[in-house]
């Protein structure tokens, strides 16, 4: 009876998260559709003088936009995470909240929503280079996806090279793709593009970033055993075969609007056919069966596997905010409080405040502790976002004030805890209020007077002999 009672709550569960999901989907989706529509219908009722005059004052920005890009300030690239969208998509929504008007030379790159690191990586490079996406022959032909992808016949800062290198922020998932992205650049790992190094990262800035994996993969349905497996029954699963039949019926103005990332995999009805969308559905066939897609990547057993070949390079810099919407009440973890955390993720919250790892399945790593991992921000756990720790620890400093770290040196994780969960500095600025502003101008800040780099710099305890 018991058996029955618990099968019984965990479906109750399930059905409460796929609502609130499925509801938060919905509202994203129909406050871009609203957003535009408002925007075609005061276009249209503008007078045609007023037009002109809009269009005059524009071309003025705009030259005055390019007699500043004269100066040869690094752009700022703000990376997405997880179902996130680039300039373009949505219509005018913006996934940062529209932190990229904070400067003028900054960048949103539409990356595929679910695919995996590796991939979005490779994407990440060819926006800004140019060229047709290369996912690499090897890598594709292990995954079952084409090797080549979009064609960017115009890279976004083509000239990006030692000597023009780039700020990066990364939210959540967008974090480790750029660190994944300057490994590949150090190994030179591009074809055709031998002279690629680390250096071409100037700084990388993360915003509740993705750095050793998340206790939420395992609610949301993988496998705590193996970390890339999905359970029979869970949210994963459904959300598993909303996207097969999403890129399966390949409504052109719908992918246009939104796209998970996927088309290298070339699930369109159009060329696999019924047979085709069977076999992935039966999990035999596509980015769920190769594993190829980014939530095997955001697991602990994942993020390890990834980390292991990632380093922190000596002349880039390194700064890190780490949410958390949990405080600890007469030594119990629990949600620092109700109201303040978003719906959509107030229940992951108030689960991985209480995660405990399964007692018949071996622990993730040796000296693993669940009580390391109950603070977290509803979709990530703090321990995870305040530096790479996972399989070896890498220089780090908790900074308290921003100010502690003037002059920021090279090498380092500085990072700084943040009250607050992990959209709360996405989408809707009002949300965080005052606190928004505070977080992106110290972004921007930084990144244009206190990065900067003039000579090698030297490695905390290296010496020159």
């Amino acid at each position: 009876m018991l058996r029955i009672w618990f099968s019984y709550l965990q479906l109750l569960e399930l059905f409460v998260s796929s609502l609130v999901h499925l509801l938060y989907g919905f509202y994203i989706f129909s406050s871009a559709v609203a957003g535009d529509l408002s925007i075609v219908v005061n276009e249209y009722f503008q007078k045609d003088k007023m037009k002109n005059d809009v269009v005059v004052q524009e071309n003025l920005k705009i030259d005055e936009k390019d007699s500043k890009f004269d100066n040869d300030l690094p752009p700022i690239v703000l990376v997405h995470g997880i179902f996130g969208f680039g300039k373009g998509r949505l219509g005018g929504l913006s996934y940062f909240a529209g932190a990229e008007k904070k400067d003028e030379r900054v960048l949103v790159p539409d990356l595929g929503s679910l695919t995996s690191i590796y991939d979005r990586a490779r994407e990440l490079f060819y926006y800004l280079k140019g060229g047709q996406v290369d996912y690499g022959e090897e890598h594709s032909k292990a995954c079952g996806h084409s090797q080549f992808g979009r064609v960017y016949e115009q890279g976004h800062y083509p000239e990006w090279d030692e000597d023009h290198p780039i700020h990066f922020v990364g939210h959540s998932a967008g974090a480790q793709v750029v660190r994944v992205l300057q490994q590949m650049l150090a190994d030179k790992a591009f074809k055709g593009y031998e002279n690629t190094s680390e250096n071409w990262v100037l700084s990388l800035t993360a915003l509740s970033g993705a750095f050793n994996g998340t206790t939420r993969t395992y609610f949301d349905g993988m496998q705590p055993g193996d970390g890339k497996t999905l359970k029979p029954i869970c949210l994963l699963q459904l959300c598993r075969i909303g996207v097969i039949l999403y890129d399966w019926l390949d409504i052109s103005w719908l992918k246009n609007y939104y796209n998970f990332g996927f088309d290298h995999f070339n699930m369109s009805w159009r060329k696999m056919g019924i047979w085709g969308l069977v076999d992935c559905l039966l999990g035999n066939a596509g980015p769920f069966a190769s594993e190829d897609w980014i939530l095997p990547d955001l697991t602990i057993q994942g993020s390890i596997k990834i980390n292991y070949h990632l380093r922190t390079f000596p002349n880039t810099y390194y700064f890190s905010y780490a949410t958390k919407q949990t405080r600890k009440i007469m030594g119990v973890t629990a949600p620092s409080s109700i109201f303040g955390v978003h719906p959509l993720l107030f229940i992951r919250v108030l689960q991985m405040s209480q995660w405990t790892h399964p007692s018949d399945v071996p622990p993730p790593y040796k000296g693993y502790r669940d009580e390391d991992w109950q603070d977290n921000d509803g979709a990530l756990n703090t321990i995870s976002m305040t530096h790479p720790r996972l399989p070896i620890e890498h220089p780090n400093h908790c900074v308290e004030k921003e100010s502690d770290c003037h002059p920021m040196q090279p090498g380092i994780w500085y990072y700084k805890y943040v009250e607050g969960d992990h959209v709360l500095f996405i989408i809707n600025r009002e949300r965080a209020g005052v606190q928004f502003d505070l977080i992106y101008d110290s972004i921007f800040e930084r990144c244009r007077k206190h990065v900067f780099r003039k000579k090698l710099p030297t490695m905390p305890n290296e010496i020159h002999h």
